[in-house]
């Protein structure tokens, strides 16, 4: 996403901010609001990636005391990195058994890819590679500071709209304070849907180009869009103001969370990458290859 576009989201999501603050406060609590935004895009621009990996509890992998698993895995990224011409990311791991992934950072010099335990037991190396180089695109294409300063903003949205049934004031009443708790958060997820589905269909397509075979990432997405219907992220589900992070939504392990999904349909990027495979010339594997990839974990 271009600068332009990055500035236009941010002047939407400190917007909103200013909004609940004035519902909340009137003009001084909008005033108070800006402020605290303008202080929050800042800080944020620089430790927002700390922040959404500490929140996801994320943890760094340190190759001298990682598994071989994880240093493979580790050794991967790196390869991956290299062919997208890509400095060397930071890697993390987060222990959930939900498949998915994300990156954050500002750019590709300060950028982190994270995969989850889930991803790695449930997907074989090809289709780990295939989301890996998914995430690197991202951070390619700068996506990552867009996506990584949206999931601070709509979290602190959605938290300051929470105090409005508290703090509103008289004369806007107990109706309008619980409006404001539900349309503020809102109309952030509508922001974050916005930017997030076209993203994602860019982000498949470079990183099939990165991997070189989209049928890998296609035979992920599948695995991941079963695994994150019949487990729950924890994490995620605390903090869903950054599940527009994920590769997939990290917050399908509850039917209620797909209304206003901010990924699009896994059977759409399926079928487009197939095109895609098409288009390459990549033959589909035969049967008996495509059911030894499905047995067993990564490694």
């Amino acid at each position: 996403m271009g600068t332009l576009k990055t500035f236009i989201l941010l002047a939407a999501m400190t917007a909103l901010f200013m909004g609940v603050g004035y519902l909340i406060g009137g003009t001084t609590g909008m005033a108070v609001a800006f402020v605290v935004a303008a202080a929050m895009n800042f800080f944020s621009y620089w430790n927002s990636d700390k922040i959404v990996l500490s929140m996801q509890g994320a943890k760094e992998i340190d190759p001298a005391t990682a598994s071989p698993m994880l240093r493979t895995f580790a050794n991967d990224v790196l390869k991956l990195a290299d062919r997208a011409g890509l400095p060397p990311p930071r890697i993390y791991i987060i222990e959930t058994p939900q498949p998915n992934a994300f990156a954050t950072g500002r750019n590709p010099q300060h950028a982190a890819v994270c995969a989850t335990t889930g991803l790695l037991g449930s997907l074989n190396r090809e289709e780990v590679a295939g989301v890996m180089a998914h995430e690197l695109a991202h951070v390619k294409h700068r996506d990552t500071l867009t996506m990584t300063l949206t999931a601070t903003i709509a979290g602190a949205i959605g938290m300051l709209a929470n105090f409005a049934l508290f703090f509103g004031r008289d004369r806007q009443g107990l109706i309008g304070s619980i409006a404001v708790m539900i349309f503020a958060p809102l109309a952030a997820g509508l922001v974050q849907m916005a930017i997030s589905r076209s993203r994602e269909y860019e982000a498949d397509r470079i990183g099939a180009e990165i991997c070189g075979n989209p049928l890998w990432l296609a035979s992920a997405l599948e695995k991941i869009e079963r695994g994150a219907r019949s487990t729950i992220n924890v994490a995620a589900e605390r903090n869903p103001a950054m599940a527009h992070m994920y590769i997939a939504n990290p917050l399908n392990g509850r039917g209620a969370d797909n209304l206003f999904s901010t990924h699009p349909a896994t059977a759409n990027r399926v079928e487009a990458l197939r095109r895609l495979a098409s288009e390459m010339g990549v033959a589909a594997p035969t049967p008996a290859k495509a059911e030894r990839r499905q047995a067993g974990p990564w490694g």
